[in-house]
């Protein structure tokens, strides 16, 4: 929700649309305040992140409302500079860190961490480079053992024990925990006598302030849309009580092909549709040769970063605001092709973000509640107006999608 316009939380029944037609029954809903951009007869989904969430910790990420979490994972300081030409502003892990150096060397280039409490640590509890402490990753995951072989995941009790740790150790800045590829694909045999276990995520989402999970769609060979039933996932395991963060793809990681810049724009965006909170990036490449930073090292996926979390860091102050639950439909000319949305107000503006959700092609129809005729149309970034037609109660308008097509527009009225 935004600064200048706090509401108070009601519970009201809700329900969430998951990915492919499941329902989150999640129980709870924003009523607006006085001066903020919603319209009568406005309910609203549950929303945790933004300004709101992070001001109950003084060393935790940024309360402006300008600000939303933009990270890659475990990179070397030296390349922070790199990182946030391109729209990064959070390094997650800091290798064999944090050290002095390694602290240093983020500061200087305006970069967060989230980071253990490891090395150096207990020597920069005041530094506000550090924005979070890291639970180890991927606990729900089977655990390599010293003789080479896996032993179960880690209970999720014990994992909730080194959280307590944490925050009697410095409440003032939030905890991560990052989540294996079972939350998304939950039948990954990869967590071993745990496969398939999906109550114990009610458990592991106790354990962290920011939770995040990672799915790499070209890397495990799965759906792209899975990046989105992971969000869903997690956002019901957690009562959408918590910020939560996909790990995207965005390297060439074992020589099996990388996402285009369409496909990365698609995985972020239905990461956020369907109610990320934040985006990180996994750009490690292993095979046929090691680089830290094969999604700077190739230039189209560079370039899509960049338009990526440049677009993302324009619309913060949107995205750090709760989803209208009851202001559009959708319908797809092709049912098995869906669109899925997102509707936001702020500013005295509507904002509907688009996802196709499959590799065809298909035409959506929008139906916008509570909106005049009078209402224009902007498809933000594409030098565009879709004519809208009055209906009922809003307006309609009509667009093409394929590919797993992005559209973002902007209602003013």
């Amino acid at each position: 929700m935004s600064a200048r316009a706090l509401g108070r939380l009601v519970l009201l029944p809700l329900a969430l649309a998951a990915c492919d037609g499941g329902v989150q029954s999640l129980g709870w809903t924003f009523a607006p305040g006085p001066n903020d951009s919603s319209l009568p007869g406005d309910t609203f989904l549950p929303w945790a992140g933004g300004p709101a969430y992070y001001r109950r910790w003084t060393l935790g990420p940024s309360s402006d409302p300008s600000f939303f979490p933009v990270a890659v994972w475990l990179q070397s300081p030296p390349n922070a500079a790199k990182y946030a030409a391109v729209g990064v502003n959070t390094f997650t892990g800091l290798w064999m860190g944090p050290t002095d150096d390694q602290l240093a060397g983020l500061a200087d280039a305006h970069m967060a961490t989230y980071c253990d409490q490891s090395g150096a640590w207990s020597t920069h509890l005041d530094d506000p480079t550090i924005e979070a402490w890291m639970q180890p990753d991927g606990p729900d995951d089977a655990q390599m053992n010293a003789s080479g072989g896996y032993d179960p995941c880690v209970a999720p009790a014990t994992v909730q024990a080194a959280y307590a740790a944490f925050v009697a150790s410095d409440p003032r800045r939030p905890v991560y925990l990052g989540l294996g590829r079972g939350v998304a694909d939950t039948q990954w045999n990869g967590r071993g006598t745990c496969t398939g276990d999906t109550g114990s995520y009610l458990e592991y989402a106790k354990a962290g302030d920011l939770l995040a999970f990672h799915i790499y769609p070209h890397e495990d060979g799965v759906p792209i849309e899975t990046v989105a039933q992971g969000v869903d996932n997690l956002l019901g395991w957690s009562e959408a009580k918590k910020p939560i963060s996909a790990t995207i793809e965005a390297s060439d990681i074992n020589d099996h092909g990388r996402p285009t810049p369409a496909e990365l724009a698609a995985e972020v965006w239905m990461s956020l549709v369907h109610g990320a909170a934040g985006v990180q990036y996994f750009c490690h490449r292993f095979l046929p040769t090691f680089s830290e930073t094969d999604c700077l090292d190739d230039a189209p996926t560079k370039a899509a970063l960049a338009e990526i979390n440049g677009r993302i860091r324009a619309l913060a102050p949107v995205l750090n605001t709760p989803s209208v639950a009851n202001g559009v439909t959708v319908s797809s000319s092709t049912a098995s092709i869906p669109v899925d949305v997102m509707l936001k107000r702020q500013g005295g503006a509507t904002y509907l973000f688009a996802v196709e959700m499959r590799a065809g092609a298909t035409t959506a129809t929008f139906t916008l509640r509570a909106l005049p005729a009078t209402a224009s149309i902007e498809a933000i970034g594409e030098g565009r107006a879709p004519p809208a037609t009055a209906v009922a109660g809003g307006v309609t308008f009509s667009d093409d999608f394929s590919g797993y097509g992005v559209h973002l527009y902007k209602i003013t009225y």
